[in-house]
């Protein structure tokens, strides 16, 4: 399958918005945002992540971006992990973010954007096609 006619600005502007997409593990919802950040909600379908989704939480922020028709995802904080605690009366520590951080400079999430419109798009993880359609897409 040919990847997008569409340059990597244009691609950028496309996601901007709410996404919905199902993977084989999980179904996810995420927000595009213009000044380049995202917050993402993942809830696992697979009872062997489930595990995984008690300890770093269902919900994910971070930075996005557009290079050779790649979307990059940079995981920066995960808000509802088990791993961020506030002990009372002192500070919050955020031990989850801190491993988010590192973790997605060595390996973030690319999908190749293989198709996308104002509705809808075709993205390519690995070896599994992702279909996701846009929330309350913008009327033209």
């Amino acid at each position: 399958m040919d990847s997008s006619k569409h340059s990597d600005i244009e691609i950028e502007v496309l996601l901007i918005g709410k996404w919905r997409f199902n993977t084989s593990l999980e179904k996810v919802t995420i927000e595009f945002k213009d000044d380049m950040t995202y917050e993402e909600i993942k809830i696992q379908t697979s009872l062997f992540y489930k595990a995984q989704e008690l300890i770093t939480g269902n919900k994910f922020t971070g930075v996005w971006y557009v290079t050779n028709k790649k979307l990059h995802l940079n995981v920066k904080a995960m808000p509802k992990s088990v791993l961020n605690f506030k002990i009372p009366l002192a500070f919050k520590i955020s031990i989850a973010d801190a491993i988010a951080s590192i973790n997605s400079v060595f390996t973030p999430e690319i999908y190749d954007v293989m198709r996308i419109n104002n509705s809808q798009f075709l993205i390519k993880y690995q070896d599994e096609s992702i279909i996701g359609a846009k929330i309350n897409p913008a009327r033209r």
